[in-house]
């Protein structure tokens, strides 16, 4: 029976109890998926391919960031839609460890796809619909690999290991930025795909990603065992499947309403941490004029700083609690965030020292790289101590519903601050306000968050079977 605990019981779920966690080799197979998603993360998402997408060959910054922002908030329906009944399935089952291999099999085929995406305007759709469906599969895929934190952690040990796997993933984007920047963007060597003609040293950057992603998807679907299948729900249709997730719903809320109040509240802010990294890379080159080389350096130095974030984050979770990192992480996100909106990429003089733009978002966004990790892994970890048993991956799919129910804000108001700012400010300089609107979602997500109840403190949902 898929049920967990009294509704007044203050114990971890049966999920993480239950969770193997002395295995050192499964949480090193598990964490391979983080390192490997880095490729589509950091090198597609973030500082490389969306950077080119938004670049002078589609049409300019200000223009070509609107369309990848509003191909992102459709991508975010597609995901609110769908994610929570993708959890329930695989949960039932028995197939959350299939469905992670076919969703981030799906992932490495879209990206490599991205290599017929060449420097023109009219490619410009072809490349923002590729990365958006590969955002899709992505959250799917995520939805079964973070169910599995709590198959391969303990209630003491849960922060740890979350930390560790976005350390991983941070570490992993700096593996492959490296290797991108070295082969590609600044060869060390003459080879053919060092050309530039036809950015095809970018578009192989998108093969490269893809392989990347690919082959460190795979210990954790041989090393962590499947679920055990539940053959009277797996038996359910779509249909059934959906009144299922909103009786579920109903009764989550009637036994343990906090958690409902964290999935609210923490996907907003997370719309908010999302929109950091999509929009870092693209703000550092058309903001602050960083070259495509620069921008790689910085993601670098920003996956050494969030790496160490995300793993002193993850100790300080377990021994403080996740809404106490969270919210200190959110703070410091603000004041980072709304430094660099101040300054800009303007030249200042503080006690006789020059302060350059470039100064600005190397400083200041390092803060925001510090800042970032803590806040995600906490997330993730928060949510584990409160999955009903047997219920982890549809629990996190409502973790990716209640997000991209709302992903559509930051890529919105980013684009909305972006377009009011554009008659007002010099050609060129209306990117800048779009961090205004992550500020904004940043900051609502903290309002949100602060009346919500530590998971301490908070019962175990009871849930219906069917």
């Amino acid at each position: 029976m898929n049920s967990a605990s009294a509704p007044g019981a203050m114990q971890p779920a049966s999920d993480l109890v239950a969770g193997t966690g002395s295995s050192k080799g499964q949480v090193l197979a598990w964490a391979s998926w983080d390192w490997g998603s880095a490729a589509f993360n950091a090198v597609m998402t973030t500082f490389v391919f969306t950077v080119y997408l938004t670049s002078n060959a589609f049409g300019g910054e200000d223009s070509a960031s609107a369309v990848l922002g509003g191909a992102l908030a459709v991508a975010g329906f597609a995901i609110a839609l769908l994610a929570p009944v993708t959890g329930q399935r695989s949960d039932a089952g028995g197939r959350r460890k299939l469905w992670l291999g076919v969703n981030s099999a799906a992932v490495a085929i879209l990206t490599a796809l991205c290599f017929f995406v060449f420097p023109h305007p009219e490619f410009l759709l072809l490349g923002v619909s590729l990365i958006a469906l590969g955002n899709v599969f992505f959250e799917f895929a995520g939805v079964n690999y973070n169910a599995m934190l709590a198959q391969v952690s303990t209630p003491r040990n849960i922060g740890k290991v979350s930390g560790f796997g976005w350390g991983a993933g941070y570490l992993g984007g700096i593996v492959a930025l490296l290797i991108v920047l070295q082969l590609f963007v600044q060869p060390a060597f003459e080879w053919f795909g060092a050309s530039t003609q036809d950015s095809l040293n970018i578009r192989l950057v998108a093969v490269f990603s893809a392989l990347w992603f690919l082959v460190f998807a795979l210990p954790v679907l041989f090393a962590v065992p499947e679920v055990p299948r539940s053959g009277q729900a797996a038996r359910l249709g779509l249909a059934a499947s959906y009144r299922l997730l909103f009786r579920r719903i109903k009764a989550i809320y009637a036994t343990s309403p906090h958690t409902i109040y964290f999935l609210l509240a923490s996907a907003v802010f997370r719309d908010g941490l999302a929109a950091v990294f999509t929009f870092g890379g693209i703000i550092a080159a058309g903001t602050f004029g960083f070259a495509l080389s620069q921008v790689i350096f910085f993601a670098i130095f920003g996956n050494v700083v969030a790496a160490v974030g995300a793993v002193i984050g993850g100790f300080l979770d377990d021994k403080v609690g996740p809404k106490a990192v969270i919210t200190g992480s959110l703070v410091g996100l603000l004041i980072a965030g709304t430094a660099i909106l101040a300054l800009g990429n303007g030249n200042y003089s503080f006690f006789g020292m020059e302060w350059a733009g470039s100064t600005t978002f190397w400083v200041f966004g390092l803060f925001l790289c510090l800042f970032v990790g803590p806040a995600q892994s906490s997330s993730r970890a928060y949510l584990a101590r409160l999955a009903p048993h047997g219920e982890s991956g549809e629990l996190f799919g409502l973790y990716a519903t209640t997000g991209r129910a709302v992903s559509f804000l930051a890529p919105a108001l980013f684009t909305l601050c972006i377009t009011v700012a554009t008659p007002l400010v010099p050609a060129g300089q209306a990117q800048r306000w779009g961090i205004l609107g992550i500020m904004v979602v940043l900051l609502a997500g903290l309002l949100v968050l602060l009346p919500v109840k530590a998971p301490e403190r908070a019962p175990i949902a009871v849930v219906p079977a069917s």
